[in-house]
């Protein structure tokens, strides 16, 4: 064998080494920034305003763009990711809702995105320059080798939306937040196909969607939208055409992580032809660029269907077409042999490798070489195999290293650091035989190479060891948790990054917990919990198990409020002085001081903390573990609360006074540790007893330690109560805890002084202004209410000259204050006057009526005619001869309807100003009864809209405003017929109401405490109660139409009560939880027994439900399923009435008609109930989602 060594070259390459080679010149990393298409004004980009929601004026293009199947001359770009051919609605109709919009929609990443401020730049141009066609023509030709062979572009449309922020409302210490977006839009077109480009380069995601602007869901986040829209169908049964490539936040990560054209973060679409193209077609990847560009993770050449199917839904990104069904694709080229690599690099990387072949290559790359710059490193983003790779070079015989990515999984596992094995010279690459093994003596490389048969799979182990500097690189199985894998882990307001030995989830701005759980800052927080005991109070033994706790928590000042439930006395009693028991959730959720972090931040919602208490002076011990389970589906911390041991014992009726108190934190590996003592006193009568305790706490949790060390907590951390409050009510049971927390570093000086109570502040007198400390020997004067100034100096301000009194009563100003009294005829508190009864002069048919009653007597026979008036005095329009059956109909001046009278056994049927139909089949389509003052009354957001009718048809034009109520979410709505009110939830202001629809008529509060968000409600006319979900308790609640006796009825089993409806006649309830795991429409009787699950399949979010008296039936628009459905009272006869809603909230039935609030159109739509076809569609001028809707209608059914 000849020496090549002694000729003074290098042998030529092994077997495996070259297919290496091959294999590492065919990779590169995701899209790089560079590569985008070029932008900027110097490109002649023109720049869109800065702002919330604005939109271009009209881009006049040089040719039309073909667009599904039509040809369009103009297009918009709008601040919020989307491009149409025409100018943009309010952005509330648009941009919090899926796919499809109601206009023709290109949509890159629909989102609310705010550039105000200088937070970034949308930017657009037409553009005909041969590089910018060349390359968009080769992109394309990547994607559709096939169907774009020949496709050469002769104009091309730009849009680059650069560094943009989510919009956002700053709170409590949230500074604006530093996740921008970068993405691109490319729509190439020539004389016969157009084609669409977006491109996500790596770390230009780094928010992945916004939260409604309207919502009273605090905790509401929508994943952005990316796809196609061709807009609104002619007819209203149907929407037009549209591709939809997103519905949750991992599938909007995937857009710069996968690709269908081969280069991660880059994707093509085939939009409009001259020829046929049902819907918009997205590319096969597997394309010319493959060989250049492959996405690391994949094991196969991509397919979408595949991926839809995979045993990792949330890794794909999904695809959904106007009928929700999977888009089937042409499919890949032919599969080529994988080779598994798993690479493990020394700490020090060198510079990037470029990835690209050489010149005379085969496999060289079609397209302009990527930026050999070394990429920036991004800390806080998400680190998967879509991004930019941190890369490390050796020399191994003159071959390039591998690139070594964070994410790449271990051999052996699925889609573990798959590599498209590219063909040379048509033949795929595969060694002949097997190579030889180098001796332990050679110099150079060690490695041994298992056989690989045609299309197989080979796992390499080579270990390298050229000089005493070079890199070793090692190929081998050993498993390393990456973020690519485990990115579900991570809490979906958090991101996720790899580090050297693992993966660390980090909550997102404006977020805060330990990654894996995230709250939002400056929002309310609660925990559910239950509570078991065994003690000894005293001498005496107390057992308790699993009573209800609950704490809610005002996030932007620390507060912090618990109540556990049923407690015995003697133990309730005795836990007065122990504040450790809701001082937990101080700890967890306590105002953050810079530099510092809460419990919450520490340990998410998964810990546990041990601790032991000792009393004095009679050394009693007590050990409480608290144990916190996660978050519920609502983002309600759960726990679970064992106490055990001896306490001293508290009389009755005592009353705990507890001093404001610090407390050391001690920080370490482990977990967190904290000792103090806490003294407190007591008071019964005349009797005054002192005791304290000595506490010893600590607190286990499981921590990422694979992050750097900035994320450290400092050492110690001292937790400041400023308030400490403790009450046990034995007549409601309940014992309740209340501190107001904030933690920070550990004070080592003495306090600064505090003006405010020393005297030293020149605030006015303190019933005029209150001093306000700053904590560093400063502080601020304010005025109390009722007086103006600046607060050194205040005056009385006089409300009597501001009519802060209602106009019927008489203002009495005070320093500081006012009264009011009604004046004499007028009843109320003076803020509010109604008329005093008063007797209103009898009309007509009760004067007629009582002259009769005198004729005979005093009291009629049987057979004896009298006026049968109602209780405003009018004539009942169905008038009968006492007890008998001969009846005829009257007028509003009781004469005779001629023809009417009947003989017996024969009702006559009296209209108009009479008596509905009687409960039995519907009416015929062709024959409604012309119902006269009867209208829709809807709610949309702090307003209650009239919408009268005349029959089934909507008069529009004469919409109006019922009542305006500030501040308010009007979401369910009902009506009493017999009092003529209508009645209303607020889940903003969190309150029952009711108004009459007189004109003129005052709205009344009846119901405004123990509520949290009340949604549906019901009115039971008959029995004169009404009935109401609530979303927040998850109960369904009874009281009387007064808000008297209420009582709940359910409150297990309920995750998202919405819906709720009445059936007086048959005595049942009904109502919707719109639980995603498991929705259901329930049932039981009007006081709450016998419940059970009514329809429990093929439901998705059931939002609206009505139970029609007249036919019988119960009736659901359902969101999910975008169908109208009715079934009959016991649940069977099953019928869809319409199969293709937009988004409804909620529904009324009326005659033949129903009527839905739609969220997509922000309107009410009429369907006709036989034929099922929508009749009428109504956008009120005001345009804000509609929630609640009813029918107002003279009479009672």
């Amino acid at each position: 064998m000849q020496d090549h060594r002694a000729a003074g070259r290098a042998p030529p390459p092994p077997p495996l080494l070259l297919l290496l080679q091959l294999l590492l010149l065919s990779r590169a990393a995701a899209l790089h920034p560079d590569e985008l298409f070029p932008y900027g004004e110097a490109h002649g980009d023109q720049r869109l305003r800065e702002g919330d929601d604005q939109s271009s004026a009209a881009v006049q293009l040089a040719v039309p763009l073909r667009f599904y199947d039509a040809q369009f001359r103009s297009l918009y770009v709008g601040t919020n990711g989307i491009i149409s051919t025409q100018d943009f609605p309010k952005e509330t109709q648009y941009v919090d809702n899926d796919l499809p919009t109601d206009f023709p929609a290109i949509v890159p990443f629909l989102a609310d995105i705010d550039t105000s401020g200088g937070r970034g730049r949308v930017l657009y141009r037409q553009d005909s320059s041969p590089a910018v066609l060349g390359l968009a023509a080769r992109y394309v030709r990547a994607g559709f080798p096939h169907a774009a062979a020949s496709f050469t572009p002769t104009h091309a449309f730009v849009a680059t939306w650069d560094q943009v922020g989510a919009y956002e409302e700053v709170g409590h210490r949230a500074a604006p937040s530093e996740e921008l977006n970068t993405f691109q839009a490319v729509l190439a077109s020539d004389e016969s196909d157009a084609y669409a480009l977006f491109l996500y380069p790596a770390n230009g995601l780094q928010f992945f969607g916004t939260r409604p602007k309207e919502s009273y869901n605090v905790q509401l986040q929508l994943p952005a939208r990316v796809g196609f829209c061709r807009g609104e169908a002619d007819d209203l049964k149907r929407e037009g055409k549209y591709l939809s490539l997103t519905r949750t936040e991992q599938s909007v990560k995937n857009l710069y992580q996968l690709s269908n054209v081969g280069i991660p973060g880059l994707w093509a679409f085939h939009i409009g032809s001259a020829s046929s193209l049902d819907n918009v077609r997205p590319a096969a990847v597997g394309g010319a660029l493959s060989a250049a560009h492959s996405s690391a993770p994949l094991k196969h050449p991509f397919s979408h269907a595949v991926a839809l199917k995979a045993d990792h839904p949330e890794d794909s990104l999904d695809y959904y077409d106007e009928n929700e069904e999977e888009v089937e694709y042409p499919p890949a080229e032919a599969e080529a042999a994988t080779v598994d690599i798993a690479f493990h690099s020394s700490a020090d990387s060198g510079p990037e490798a470029g990835g690209l072949s050489p010149p005379d290559s085969d496999l060289a790359s079609p397209l302009p070489p990527p930026a050999s710059s070394e990429q920036p490193s991004h800390p806080h983003s998400e680190s998967t195999a879509g991004e930019p790779p941190s890369k490390q070079e050796a020399q191994l015989q003159e071959v390039p290293s591998p690139e070594w990515r964070p994410g790449a999984q271990p051999l052996g596992q699925p889609g573990a650091g798959s590599v498209v094995v590219p063909a040379v010279d048509g033949d795929s690459v595969a060694p002949a035989q097997e190579a030889p093994t180098r001796h332990p003596d050679d110099a150079g490389a060690r490695y041994s190479v298992p056989s690989l048969s045609g299309g197989g799979r080979s796992v390499a182990g080579v270990e390298e060891d050229i000089t005493p500097n070079a890199k070793v690189f090692t190929y081998n199985a050993a498993p390393k948790e990456t973020c690519e894998r485990n990115h579900g882990q991570c809490s979906a307001h958090a991101f996720c990054t790899d580090y050297t030995a693992g993966f660390c989830c980090h909550c997102q701005s404006s977020f805060f917990g330990d990654g894996k759980h995230c709250l939002p800052e400056g929002a309310p927080h609660r925990v559910n919990g239950k509570v078991s005991g065994h003690l000894r109070v005293g001498h005496t033994p107390v057992h308790f198990t699993d009573v209800d706790l609950h704490a809610y928590i005002v996030g932007n000042d620390g507060r912090a409020y618990t109540a556990i439930s049923h407690i015995p006395p003697p133990a309730a009693q005795a836990l007065l002085p122990l504040t450790p028991l809701g001082g937990l959730f101080g700890w967890l959720f306590a105002l953050e001081k810079p530099g510092s972090e809460n419990g919450f931040s520490l340990t998410g919602a998964t810990f546990v903390q041990d601790t032991e208490v000792t009393f004095y002076p009679g050394q009693e011990r007590l050990r409480i573990i608290q144990t916190a389970e996660g978050l519920d589906p609502e983002n309600y911390l759960s726990m679970k609360i064992n106490i055990q041991g001896q306490v001293p014992y508290v009389p009755a009726n005592s009353i705990a006074h507890l001093a404001p108190y610090k407390e050391i934190y001690h920080h370490s590996d482990s977990g967190v540790t904290s000792t103090s003592s806490r003294d407190y006193y007591l008071t019964f009568g005349t009797v005054n007893q002192t005791g304290s305790y000595r506490i010893h706490k600590n607190i286990t949790y499981q921590g990422c330690r694979h992050a750097p060390s900035h994320r450290a907590v400092p050492a110690a951390q001292q937790l400041t109560v400023d308030r400490v409050f403790a009450l046990y009510n034995e007549e409601e049971g309940v014992l309740r805890f209340a501190v107001t927390s904030q933690i920070g570093p550990v004070e080592v000086t003495a306090p600064p002084p505090n003006p405010c109570e020393d005297g030293t502040h020149t605030c006015a007198p303190a019933e005029q202004a209150r001093c306000i400390p700053h904590g560093d020997g400063t502080f601020s004067c304010a005025c109390l209410p009722g007086y103006a100034g600046d607060g050194h100096q205040c005056s009385d301000v006089d409300e009597c000259s501001e009519k802060s009194c209602h106009p019927a009563a008489t203002c009495h100003n005070t320093p500081g204050s006012f009264s009011c009294r009604c004046q004499p005829g007028y009843l109320g508190d003076g803020i509010k006057c109604t008329p005093g009864p008063t007797k209103r002069p009898r009309t007509m048919c009760e004067r007629w009526k009582e002259s009769l009653l005198e004729h005979y007597g005093g009291t009629a026979r049987d057979d004896q005619y009298v006026p049968q008036c109602d209780d405003l005095g009018r004539f009942v329009p169905l008038q009968c001869h006492g007890k008998s059956d001969f009846c005829w109909c009257v007028d509003k001046d009781g004469r005779e309807v001629v023809g009417t009278r009947t003989q017996p056994g024969v009702t006559p049927t009296c209209l108009p100003e009479a008596v509905p139909s009687p409960i039995g089949a519907m009416p015929r389509p062709e024959d409604p009864p012309p119902l006269e003052g009867s209208f829709l009354v809807y709610g949309q957001k702090e307003r209650l809209g009239q919408l009268p009718l005349k029959g089934t048809q909507l008069l529009k034009k004469q919409d109006k405003t019922l009542r305006s109520m500030k501040g308010s979410i009007i979401v369910g709505l009902d009506y009493d017929c017999r009092e003529r009110k209508v009645y209303w939830t607020d889940a903003y202001q969190r309150v029952i109401g009711r108004i009459g629809v007189q004109p003129g008529a005052e709205p009344e509060v009846i119901i405004s405490s123990g509520l949290l968000r009340p949604e549906g409600l019901a009115v039971d006319f008959i029995h004169r109660t009404m009935y109401w979900t609530d979303s927040g308790l998850n109960q369904i609640v009874r009281s009387n139409l007064d808000g008297s006796e209420k009582t709940v009825l359910f409150y297990v089993d309920l995750v998202n009560p919405r819906a709720i409806t009445v059936d007086p006649v048959g005595g049942n309830l009904y109502w919707t939880d719109w639980n995603r795991d498991a929705p259901k429409i329930e049932t039981s009787s009007l006081a709450g027994t016998g419940r059970r699950i009514l329809i429990g399949n093929d439901l998705g979010l059931p939002n609206g439900l009505n139970f029609d008296p007249v036919t019988e039936r119960l009736c659901w628009v359902d969101a999910g399923t975008r169908k109208l459905e009715c079934t009959l009272r016991d649940g069977t006869g099953r019928q869809v009435i319409h199969s293709n809603l937009n988004h409804p909230f909620s529904v009324i039935s009326y005659i033949d008609h129903f009527y839905y609030t739609d969220w997509r159109k922000d309107a009410i739509i009429s369907v006709d109930a036989y034929a099922g076809e929508v009749t009428d569609v109504h956008l009120p001028k005001q345009r804000d989602h509609l929630y609640g809707i009813t029918a107002v209608f003279p009479y009672c059914p």
